[in-house]
């Protein structure tokens, strides 16, 4: 397995190589790479940063899993850190197995499980603004309990679903003082 994070550029073409073997009947490739806009919005580049030992420890867990899981041959995953322009390849994932369902399905679990679970974060920088994504939605059974309110907006400037809205609404929360953070009788945050 390879297991890596870089400071610089991933090379990508060597990497999916050096994963081959002849006892493997695909390789499937996950290369990640910046696009030029986000929502409409004109990315001028990436900047990402990550918890290295934590994300590298998780990595290697999921690799791991990934073989297990789905009894694939090898695994490779590679993510870049510091700032990204656009086309460049801020994640591979590479995936080697006899057979190509096997790599496909491990290549994309891959993928989706390592962006929800890895501390790796993403600061887009348009030419309007900059914003630190969100990603994959949190998992609703960890963490504090949602405080959204009316006209909330989420990191990339998109407004919260009705539904979470409408759970907050204009109620104020129990025990909640003028002072303390939260909304106010007529929906506003203070």
């Amino acid at each position: 397995m390879r297991i890596e994070i870089t400071d610089g550029v991933i090379a990508a073409e060597e990497i999916v190589a050096e994963m081959k073997a002849g006892t493997d009947g695909a390789v499937c490739v996950f290369d990640g790479i910046v696009r030029d806009n986000t929502r409409g919005r004109r990315t001028l580049h990436l900047d990402y940063e990550a918890y290295r030992e934590m994300a590298l420890e998780q990595m290697r867990g999921l690799a791991a899993e990934a073989v297990a899981k789905f009894g694939v041959r090898d695994v490779a995953v590679v993510h870049r850190l510091g700032r990204l322009l656009v086309g460049e390849t801020s994640v591979l994932i590479v995936v080697a197995s006899a057979h190509r369902g096997a790599a496909f399905d491990a290549c994309r679990w891959l993928i989706d499980t390592l962006k929800k679970t890895v501390p790796i974060w993403k600061k887009e920088q348009f030419v309007d603004g900059a914003v630190w994504a969100d990603g994959e939605p949190f998992p609703s059974d960890i963490g504090l309990p949602r405080t959204s309110v009316t006209g909330a907006q989420s990191a990339d400037g998109e407004p919260f679903p009705d539904e979470i809205v409408a759970s907050k609404s204009a109620d104020r929360l129990v025990g909640e003082s003028v002072d303390e953070p939260g909304v106010d009788d007529v929906g506003r945050i203070r």
